[in-house]
């Protein structure tokens, strides 16, 4: 499948050429100006569209925020956007993109398609953002989130090698559950806590998240481990071919398309594509590239294991089951309450030993 949107002008993919090639990552000279454009497009939603339209459709609500809410407020309308936008794309991709069905295990690893490029070029533009925003606001944000900008950066921008290139749509899939995640934080700014709509959005998140992260995450995971393997092996077996006579591992990986069964040349174009920088994969890959891949995907699955169990908890401990008393009171009064409590445990303690060393005073001076 070829990418739908236009090429970058010439004289961008000049400049870019140079730093693509240096950088090892050939493809990303085809879809630089979509990285730009979606980086640029977030950060406009960010800084103008989310303040003017919040204000507007919320009044009484987001210009009363404080400026860590406010902050929180816009990055989680870019996170709806871009979550809403990065998934409908890669759906389309996934089932339109019949050069990708018909990839075989060496071609998952070193093959392209635009289509799938335009998927990574997405992704790649919202996490620099991410980058920036978690790194600037690292305090607000925490480590956590810092750890998966740089991991989900790392992970789509090897891509542009090309290097699994095919798994672009379907490791983006993990962001089906962020529409229900973001929904669910308004809902708590709109002052819905506990509200039917947020139980349901809650249920639905919970679900949406196990099912993309948890299940077809680590389901998707055996399937691209099992295909680094193979590409490993090819590699291996091209160094240990003679200096004479060095393999090519190209032959071994790319299928024969000479578009024969094309009735248009769009169709023959997208299928010469898929080998288009074969000249970059022919000595295989090396061992740091899988160990490194493997690494940040086992730092997203771990993230999304502790977020998954954070959620439990969390909407558990919202939606519990009154007490014996009846007593429907908010999480943050029992707080309240409770600390309450301490300090006035606290006053009477002071009280006592003041009383108590008045009595002794007294007594002092009787005798």
């Amino acid at each position: 499948m070829l990418d739908p949107l236009p090429p970058p002008p010439q004289w961008l993919r000049s400049y870019t050429e140079p730093w693509a090639a240096y950088l090892n990552l050939p493809t990303l000279s085809e879809h630089i100006h979509e990285v730009i454009g979606a980086f640029v497009v977030y950060q406009i939603i960010h800084s103008v569209v989310s303040p003017i339209l919040s204000a507007r459709l919320f009044p009484s609500i987001y210009p009363n925020f404080n400026a860590r809410t406010k902050l929180n407020w816009d990055v989680h309308v870019v996170s709806l956007v871009q979550s809403v936008l990065i998934n409908a794309v890669a759906l389309w991709v996934m089932f339109a993109d019949q050069e990708r069905k018909a990839m075989n295990a060496g071609e998952r690893v070193y093959g392209y398609t635009g289509g799938c490029g335009l998927v990574q070029a997405l992704a790649a533009g919202y996490f620099v953002y991410d980058l920036i925003v978690s790194t600037v606001h690292l305090k607000i944000f925490g480590i956590g989130m810092l750890f998966h900008a740089v991991s989900a950066l790392w992970v789509f921008s090897l891509g542009f090698r090309p290097f699994i290139n095919f798994y672009a749509p379907t490791f983006i899939l993990y962001e089906l559950s962020s529409p229900f995640l973001n929904i669910h934080w308004f809902l708590d700014k709109v002052n819905m806590t506990g509200s039917k709509a947020q139980w349901y959005n809650g249920m639905t998140l919970l679900v949406v998240f196990f099912s993309c992260r948890i299940v077809w995450g680590t389901w998707q995971s055996v399937y691209v481990y099992q295909d680094m393997w193979t590409a490993l092996q090819h590699t291996w077996s091209a160094s240990k071919s003679s200096l004479l006579e060095p393999i090519n591992i190209s032959s071994s990986v790319f299928q024969e398309r000479n578009g024969t069964l094309c009735v248009d040349e769009t169709c023959a174009r997208a299928n010469a594509e898929i080998s288009k920088f074969v000249h970059h994969t022919a000595d295989g890959i090396p061992l740091w590239l899988v160990m490194t891949y493997v690494a940040s995907n086992l730092t997203l699955h771990a993230l999304n294991y502790y977020w998954f169990s954070k959620m439990i908890e969390t909407v558990l401990k919202r939606f519990r089951e009154p007490s014996a008393k009846k007593v429907d009171v908010p999480d943050i009064v029992l707080d309240a309450a409770a600390s309450l409590e301490e300090e006035e445990g606290r006053f009477e303690k002071t009280t006592s030993a003041v009383n108590t060393a008045d009595n002794e005073e007294l007594r002092r001076r009787k005798a």
